[in-house]
């Protein structure tokens, strides 16, 4: 005990934090483990060897193989994400919440626990789908999917779920306030770098059948090399606006002007947008996978959301442009960044401080965001295209492929932040030392 207390007391914050953080992943890789009482484990592995689908293949990614194992945990962090897009667009269409949303900490705080109630209803109607998914499969070599179905294993089903749930919230919210990066994120990106060793040994397995060619793997290693490179370029891609402060009199009487950048991130939503919409996308796809509805009308609305379909394609990709348009709005307030400038004197050279100041900046955010979609479309949209329709065995898809750079980027960039900040303390603390500053 004494020698882990000096472990620990020795070690800087943010080793501390990297150290937090990885435990943290660890527990939720084991908890991915843990199967659902009752079920019939194999039958349902055989579900998705067999070809579960594309988009059962997506859950089953993003949630790490909690799926194909019927883990605690398939419900994963997703309630929460539909909670907090839900409680996004209400707050922005609320005028309580808007208020809410303006009273800072505390409103933040009341916000959140509003999203964290609506998460467990929706855990709760997710995990009665899956339940009733599982009671509905065919048995596997003549053993139910479901040892004992029935309501007292429905209502202890739903409980774990739910409560596996919770319990990843509450994970992610450790990591975001004790860990590196943002925990939802986090989680995400650990469910499929987990996936991505078995992707690929398959992908080995059809080269190996001859399924695959030669020629097919280089073009399929070579497209994802370049959309990491097309990810990665994008993510720290930015608008510099100069902002001008008025000149001061040295004391020479040297005229100095102080000069500083805004810079403006072509993909200001990051990761959130397309996550919002793959979101948004899985739930009706969700309830057409586990509610069987004769009704040709309302077939024909779930055939909208067919995974891979030109109609799936084109409402995921107008939900990544709302989003991502939607998710900067959030992020950056042009009134508020235009005032905060005229206040403290600064101008951006030709625009006129206040309102001519706001309009611009909108219209900058506006035109560098449409770039920024137009990435994030090539990067989460192409990879369905090729693989629905042109044939090419991508290993990973393309939104994958965006919450791994974007998370891997984000967490590399905190990390930077925590080494500047404590290059910049030792050197404040060396010059308090030496009677510099007092």
């Amino acid at each position: 005990m004494k020698f882990l207390r000096e472990f620990f007391g020795s070690m800087s914050d943010l080793q501390k934090r990297i150290l937090f953080t990885i435990g943290a992943l660890v527990v939720y890789r084991i908890g991915a483990f843990i199967p659902l009482p009752g079920v019939n484990v194999e039958a349902v592995k055989s579900f998705f060897n067999a070809g579960g689908g594309g988009l059962m293949d997506m859950f089953n990614m993003f949630a790490g193989g909690s799926w194909e194992r019927m883990s605690v945990l398939a419900l994963n962090i997703f309630p929460y994400i539909s909670a907090s897009i839900v409680l996004q667009l209400l707050t922005a269409t609320s005028k309580s919440l808007g208020e809410l949303r303006k009273e800072g900490e505390s409103g933040r705080i009341k916000i959140n626990q509003y999203t964290r109630y609506l998460a467990v209803v929706l855990a709760v109607v997710q995990g009665w789908a899956i339940i009733r998914w599982l009671e509905g499969m065919a048995p596997a070599n003549g053993v139910p999917v479901v040892v004992n179905p029935g309501l007292p294993f429905e209502l202890s089903a739903i409980i774990a779920l739910v409560g596996g749930t919770v319990f990843v919230m509450w994970l992610a919210e450790q990591i975001t306030a004790r860990g590196i990066g943002q925990g939802a994120s986090l989680l995400i990106f650990a469910g499929i770098i987990a996936e991505v060793p078995g992707g690929i040994g398959n992908l080995y397995n059809l080269v190996v059948a001859g399924t695959v060619s030669p020629a097919q793997l280089a073009l399929v290693v070579t497209f994802v090399v370049g959309i990491i490179a097309l990810i990665a370029f994008f993510e720290q891609a930015q608008r510099r606006i100069q902002i001008l402060y008025p000149r001061q009199v040295m004391a020479n009487g040297v005229m100095n002007t102080n000069a500083s950048y805004l810079p403006i991130k072509v993909n200001m939503s990051g990761v959130m947008g397309p996550v919002f919409a793959a979101s948004i996308m899985m739930l009706p796809a969700f309830i057409q996978q586990f509610v069987k509805s004769e009704n040709p009308i309302m077939q024909s609305i779930m055939g909208f959301f067919t995974y891979g379909s030109w109609y799936y394609i084109i409402t995921y990709t107008v939900l990544i442009a709302f989003f991502a348009y939607f998710q900067t709005a959030v992020i950056f307030n042009s009134e508020d960044t235009a005032n905060n400038l005229k206040n403290a004197g600064g101008y951006i050279p030709g625009v006129r401080p206040g309102d001519q100041t706001m309009h611009y900046l909108d219209s900058v955010v506006s035109r560098t965001t449409a770039i920024g979609v137009l990435y994030l479309i090539a990067v989460c949209v192409l990879p369905i295209i090729l693989e629905q329709h042109a044939g090419m065995p991508v290993v990973i898809g393309g939104t994958s492929v965006l919450i791994v750079a974007g998370v891997v980027l984000d967490t590399m960039n905190q990390v930077q932040s925590y080494l500047v900040a404590k290059q910049y303390s030792s050197v404040i603390k060396k010059a308090q030392k030496k009677g510099r500053f007092r």
